[in-house]
């Protein structure tokens, strides 16, 4: 989509869209209360919207480690047969 920005286009285009009432409720009061315009609170709402999906941000595993020193003692890792039989070990079947 490329770095595309829509401050400062001279021709604003008329629409209609349907907002939810509470919605467009909430937003006239923050409107109000910031002494600014419905219209310009909502093209900062759209702006930001198109901003996240130009740059969304990728994808970061988290490190998942533990303290410790590795398998318990009796355990061979990688026999998962025995490591499941000791998880259930007591309990049924």
């Amino acid at each position: 989509m490329g770095n595309l920005s829509l401050v400062g286009w001279a021709m604003p285009a008329k629409t209609t869209v349907e907002i939810r009432e509470p919605l467009l409720d909430a937003a006239r009061v923050v409107a109000s209360e910031e002494q600014t315009s419905l219209r310009a609170l909502i093209e900062e709402g759209l702006e930001l919207a198109l901003e996240k999906r130009r740059d969304p941000k990728p994808f970061a595993l988290r490190k998942a480690t533990f303290k410790g020193k590795g398998v318990q003692e009796g355990i061979r890792e990688g026999d998962w047969q025995s490591i499941r039989g000791m998880i259930y070990e007591g309990r049924g079947d």
